[in-house]
C-alpha cells in the first residue's frame, strides 16, 4: 500500500473519494428508511432502491460522453451536482412527499453510473496496472468500512433531526470530494477520435462480448444480481420477524460492514493469490452462505453474523471483478465498457428490487432467501465452468502482472 499511496495524485483522490462515500453511507439507507417511515410499506421502501438503479439503463449514452470528456473534471461537477441534487430532500414533510425521494434516489443514480466510470478511467491515467487492485481495495475498504457506523449515524440522525439533516450532510460530503478531487494535477490521455454516435455508443458491449473472460464472469455475476435485489424489500420483512423496528436494519448494515473491512483489506492479497476470476466466484459462495445463514437464523443474532459473512464477500466479489475489467479495457474505452456493464448489471438488479418488492408481499423471508442462496450459487458455478481453464492458469504461482 505503501507504493500506492507513493502515486501522485492518489492521496488526493482517496480523500476525496473517501469523503463522499461517507455521506454516501449515512444517506442511502435513509432514503429507504424514509420511505418506510412515512408509509408503513415494506414494498414502497424497496422501490426507492429501484428507482436507485434505473439511470443504469441510460448508462450506454453516458459512457460515451465519460470517454470523450476528461474524468477528472467528470468527477469534480459531477460531485458539485450530486450535492444539488440531494438537496430536495429538505422539503420532505408526509407521506405526499415520497415522489421527491423518489427522485432524488434516482439523480442518485445517475451520480452511481458515471462518476464510478470516470473514477475507472483517472484510475488508468494516475497508477500502472500492477496497483490497481491495491486502489480498488483500499477504496472497497474505506467505503465497506464506513457501515460500521455509517447506517447508525444516518438513522440517528433521522431519528432524532429529521431526514432534511442527513441530505445536507451528504450535500456538504459532495462539495468537499470536489474541491480535493479539482487540486489533483494529472496529464490525462486525449480523448479517441470520435465515430458515428452509434459506433462510440456499442463500443462498450462491443468490447465486452469479444472479451470472453468478462463475457462469462458478467454472465455469472448478471444471473446472482438477479436475486440479490430481493434483499432490498426482504431485510424489513426480516426485521419484522424479529419484531424489530425498521431503523434496526441500520445494526444489520453495521455488522456487514465488519466483514467487509476484513474483506476489502484481504481482497488484493486475494487476487495476487487466487486471481480476479477465482476470488469472484469465491465471493459469491460466501453470498449465498450468508443467505443461508440469515434464511435458518433462529435469533438475530444469527441473523447478524450471516451479514458478516455477507459483507466479506462483497468486496472480494467487487474488487476482483472491477481490477478484472480495467486490466482488460483500454483506456480509451474504459467508460463505455465502465457503463456498459452498468447496464449488464443493473438491468438484471432492477428486476431484482421490482420483483423483490412484489415476493415479499406473498412469500416468507425465508423462502426469498433460499431463492437467493440458490441462485448466486448458480451464478457461481457458471463462472467456474466455463472458465476454469483460465482459473487453474491464475493458481499457478506467478506474480500478477499488467495485460499488455
Amino acid at each position: 500500500m505503501r507504493k500506492l499511496f507513493a502515486q501522485p495524485g492518489f492521496p488526493r483522490l482517496f480523500a476525496g473519494l473517501s469523503t463522499s462515500m461517507l455521506g454516501d453511507s449515512v444517506m442511502l439507507l435513509v432514503l429507504s428508511m424514509w420511505v418506510k417511515t412515512l408509509t408503513g410499506s415494506n414494498a414502497l421502501a424497496g422501490l426507492t432502491f429501484f428507482f436507485m438503479v434505473l439511470p443504469a439503463l441510460g448508462a450506454p449514452v453516458l459512457g460515451v460522453w465519460v470517454d470523450r470528456l476528461p474524468r477528472k473534471g467528470i468527477l469534480v461537477w459531477g460531485n458539485f451536482a450530486s450535492a444539488a441534487a440531494v438537496l430536495p430532500l429538505v422539503l420532505v414533510r408526509d407521506a405526499g412527499d415520497v415522489w421527491l425521494i423518489w427522485v432524488v434516489a434516482f439523480l442518485y443514480g445517475v451520480s452511481f453510473v458515471v462518476l464510478p466510470a470516470a473514477l475507472n478511467g483517472l484510475l488508468k491515467e494516475l497508477l500502472p496496472d500492477e496497483l490497481l487492485v491495491d486502489a480498488n481495495s483500499s477504496l472497497a475498504t474505506i467505503k465497506e468500512g464506513y457501515r460500521l457506523f455509517g447506517p447508525l449515524v444516518g438513522a440517528a440522525i433521522f431519528a432524532t433531526a429529521g431526514g432534511w439533516l442527513v441530505a445536507v450532510v451528504d450535500a456538504v460530503s459532495f462539495v468537499v470530494a470536489g474541491l480535493l478531487i479539482a487540486t489533483i494535477k494529472v496529464t490525462e490521455t486525449r480523448a479517441p477520435v470520435r465515430s458515428t454516435f452509434r459506433a462510440d455508443l456499442l463500443g462498450g458491449v462491443r468490447f465486452l462480448y469479444g472479451d470472453r473472460v468478462l463475457r462469462h464472469v458478467l454472465a455469472g455475476l448478471a444471473i446472482s444480481i438477479l436475486v440479490i435485489g430481493f434483499f432490498e424489500s426482504s431485510i424489513y420483512a426480516l426485521m419484522d420477524a424479529f419484531g424489530k423496528p425498521a431503523t434496526f436494519s441500520g445494526v444489520f448494515v453495521t455488522c456487514q460492514g465488519v466483514g467487509a473491512v476484513i474483506g476489502g483489506l484481504t481482497a488484493s492479497r486475494a487476487v495476487r493469490r487466487l486471481g480476479e476470476i477465482a476470488t469472484c466466484t469465491v465471493g459469491l459462495i460466501a453470498l449465498a452462505a450468508a443467505t443461508v445463514v440469515c434464511a435458518v437464523a433462529p435469533s438475530i443474532a444469527v441473523v447478524l453474523v450471516g451479514a458478516g459473512i455477507c459483507g466479506l464477500g462483497l468486496p472480494w466479489t467487487f474488487v476482483a471483478f472491477t481490477t478484472l475489467m480495467q486490466r482488460r479495457s483500454p483506456n480509451q474505452l474504459i467508460g463505455r465498457v465502465s457503463t456498459a456493464v452498468e447496464v449488464l448489471v443493473s438491468t438484471p438488479q432492477a428486476i431484482s428490487l421490482a420483483v423483490g418488492s412484489l415476493l415479499v408481499s406473498l412469500l416468507s423471508y425465508r423462502q426469498i432467501f433460499a431463492i437467493i442462496a440458490t441462485v448466486i450459487l448458480l451464478g457461481a458455478l457458471q463462472i467456474a465452468l466455463t472458465l476454469r481453464t483460465e482459473i487453474r492458469q491464475d493458481l499457478k504461482p506467478k506474480v500478477l502482472s499488467p495485460i499488455e
